[in-house]
């Protein structure tokens, strides 16, 4: 049987806890801060006592470990082990909020919360150096913007993939919320023509058939559309081979409500038929 790991790391405040009970809903044996110096032979452990599905988080209380987890990942890789890794983040303003919300104190923090909010940033500035090398090679969610229960059930929506499987995810947003954090590859739409101005067109959204049909008949929307599918399709083959499991693509315009939900519509369409898809639609979902 094929050894399956899930490696948890991320941001302090980032929901960690809160993914890891989603992969343990999902029948994955999960284990809270392990420490890095454990990862190898844990995993031989549980393989030998036929363990199929492992979950495992760490985070930086254990940051003197963590430059030894990407040379493991890659080890157990070569030994035919199935590995995951997701990173959690949010931005600096939505820790720093439930930092305070719970009057919790940073793992690397050696100062009480109420010294100041300037201390505390500094504090998830260096976390976020020290866990750079992880982020690099992990799908990274983006929870600044999700509920528990929202990142629950995303979480979840990137279990089923088959083995070896690269998942496209294709998430729609708007520029004026900011570019979502967990983008591999972003595209700015906002020079397509605009079906706001459209008064039929404006309370509907790109999902809707009248919005496809008007932007369908946009010579700019298919170029756009022909253009990002060219640049993915170059380049999935080399993502592959580079034991990515995750890419992020997000489509951004003014609204995130037409032009970039419709793209982000096609695009999964367009892929649906090679590769596994999920769609987001950040400012229609409430994520």
């Amino acid at each position: 049987m094929t050894l399956e790991i899930m490696v948890i790391t991320g941001m302090s405040g980032s929901g960690k806890s809160v993914a890891l009970h989603a992969l343990e809903d999902a029948g994955y044996y999960c284990v809270d801060n392990l420490p890095p110096e454990l990862l190898s032979a844990f995993a031989a452990l549980e393989h030998a006592h036929h363990g199929r599905r492992l979950a495992v988080a760490m985070d930086v209380r254990s940051a003197t470990g963590l430059p030894l987890v990407p040379g493991q990942l890659a080890q157990l890789r070569r030994d035919g082990v199935r590995v995951r890794a997701l990173f959690l983040d949010a931005s600096t303003d939505t820790l720093v909020r439930r930092f305070s919300e719970t009057r919790r104190r940073h793992p690397l923090s050696h100062e009480e919360l109420r010294e100041g909010q300037r201390a505390l940033v500094q504090t998830i500035e260096l976390e976020r150096e020290l866990l750079a090398e992880l982020r690099e090679q992990s799908h990274v969610i983006d929870t600044s913007n999700l509920r528990s229960a929202q990142l629950l059930g995303y979480v979840k929506s990137l279990l089923p993939t088959p083995p070896g499987q690269l998942t496209l995810v294709f998430q729609s947003f708007a520029f004026k919320r900011g570019i979502p954090l967990d983008a591999d590859y972003v595209f700015d739409v906002r020079m397509l023509p605009n079906p706001h101005y459209e008064p039929e067109l404006r309370p509907l959204t790109g999902r809707d058939v009248p919005v496809a049909e008007y932007l369908a008949l946009q010579p700019e929307a298919g170029a756009m559309l022909a253009d990002i599918c060219g640049f993915l399709e170059h380049w999935l083959d080399a993502m592959v081979r580079n034991h990515r499991s995750y890419v992020t693509t997000a489509i951004g315009c003014t609204g995130g409500q037409h032009r970039s939900v419709y793209l982000v519509e096609q695009l999964a369409r367009h892929f649906a038929g090679q590769w596994n898809t999920l769609l987001r639609h950040r400012e229609l979902d409430g994520l």
